[in-house]
């Protein structure tokens, strides 16, 4: 799409999933709410519907999607499913875990979704309104998030519009997510080893994490999730010109947290991150937040939105 202010905004209901549905089997893009951000869904199946996500993301193109799925039935028809990967898709999907396996020969998916890689980033969400509309479509959607390609990540349908708007075909409206920061990423090595690629919601245990790693998955750039502005971290006061994101008893312009809850830090991030963008004030300063559970998701994803591109 190229004509600006032609997208519309429809409510998440069973008449936006079926419209939703309908622009989707036309080789069209969505903006769909899932548990973590909104999504920018197109047909995995099709080569020029992926193309499109591309394109309107102003993604580059060694970037991999995530490919969504109902369920790990429907995840065993484009990747190989060793026992590891069933163990954590009967423990965690659906749910905000993503799984990189290797990619069947015969997966029929558009090759731009694994980036030419021999494996494919899957997950089965657990939005009720992805399900639903996963459950209307009768092929698997690549969603990675519905913003411009390293820019703040989306959690309410207005997010969407500020980098997308007349960009794409439609946004479902399905109201803020819930977790607030993207899907954990692991990787299933061939020994069965597991590889964290992207820390996020789900924490586990007996996964080394990468170092240094080749893209294969979203989100391993080092510079992504940023606003247009320099972003300062650890920052224990205000200074002229910051707009002060506050966690604890650290207050500021907008709070993560005020608890020191980082969960509802996790939910509240790229909220605070919008709001620091569409400030006046030339830059953002963000207090510190504890690099534990959730909190290693948080501070990876501020690592990178305080990194400058290039």
């Amino acid at each position: 799409m190229s004509d600006k202010n032609a997208t519309e905004t429809i409510l998440a209901d069973a008449q936006g999933i079926a419209r939703a549905a309908a622009i989707l089997e036309r080789g069209g893009l969505v903006a769909v709410p899932t548990e973590t951000v909104y999504g920018l869904a197109a047909r995995a199946d099709s080569t020029e519907a992926v193309a499109k996500i591309y394109a309107a993301k102003g993604r580059p193109d060694f970037n991999p999607l995530i490919v969504h799925v109902r369920d790990a039935k429907q995840a065993d028809q484009f990747v190989e499913m060793p026992d590891a990967a069933k163990t954590l898709a009967t423990e965690h999907w659906p749910g905000p875990l993503t799984l990189v396996l290797p990619l069947r020969d015969n997966a029929g998916l558009a090759p731009a979704v694994s980036a030419g890689l021999p494996t494919l980033a899957v997950r089965a969400p657990s939005h009720p309104v992805m399900q639903r509309l996963l459950a209307k479509v009768d092929f698997p959607l690549a969603a990675p998030s519905a913003n411009r390609s390293g820019f703040i990540s989306p959690t309410t349908a207005e997010h969407v519009l500020t980098s997308l708007d007349g960009r794409i075909d439609m946004v479902l409206d399905g109201g803020a997510t819930a977790n607030g920061l993207e899907s954990t990423i692991v990787a299933i090595r061939s020994d069965g080893s597991l590889e964290e690629l992207r820390p996020g919601p789900i924490s586990l245990e007996s996964t080394n994490r990468a170092r240094d790693a080749q893209i294969e998955a979203p989100g391993q750039l080092a510079s992504h999730y940023a606003p247009d502005k320099a972003v300062r971290l650890n920052a224990g006061e205000v200074a002229p010109g910051d707009f002060m994101i506050g966690f604890g008893p650290i207050g500021g312009d907008c709070t993560l947290s005020a608890t020191g809850d980082l969960s509802e830090a996790a939910a509240r991030l790229y909220y605070c991150l919008h709001l620091g963008a569409a400030s006046d004030k030339p830059r953002i300063a963000i207090a510190p937040v504890p690099d534990e559970g959730i909190g290693r998701a948080i501070n990876d994803r501020l690592r990178r939105a305080a990194t400058p591109p290039g």
